[in-house]
């Protein structure tokens, strides 16, 4: 059930992408996709009945770290292009007047 709510959270972000008008919004719409797919690769790699992978048992069944420490990278990097969109769109505005797609094109 959780990849089915991942996925909406995609979408959602997606069709904000195509709804938009302004860049702000665009750029948040592009953080709501980052933020499903974060979900949707947690979800994928977890598995029921999996423990922490720092543990005393031998035969236990753990779950795999690497999607996770590849997440926490892509949280890092993903803020980090955020706020590089956001200060660009502030440039945008004092330099146009305005931050609407429309305006940019003409």
């Amino acid at each position: 059930m959780e990849p089915l709510l991942s996925i909406a959270v995609i979408l959602i972000g997606v069709y904000g992408l195509i709804a938009n008008e302004t860049i702000i919004k665009s750029v948040f719409s592009a953080t709501m996709i980052e933020s499903g797919v974060i979900l949707l690769f947690l979800n994928l790699g977890a598995l029921n009945g999996g423990v922490i992978p720092i543990s005393d048992g031998v035969n236990l069944v753990i779950v795999d770290p690497i999607p996770q420490a590849l997440m926490i990278t892509t949280i890092v990097i993903g803020s980090t292009v955020t706020s590089l969109a956001l200060i660009l769109s502030i440039k945008v505005f004092h330099n146009n007047g305005s931050i609407h797609w429309k305006d940019m094109t003409k």
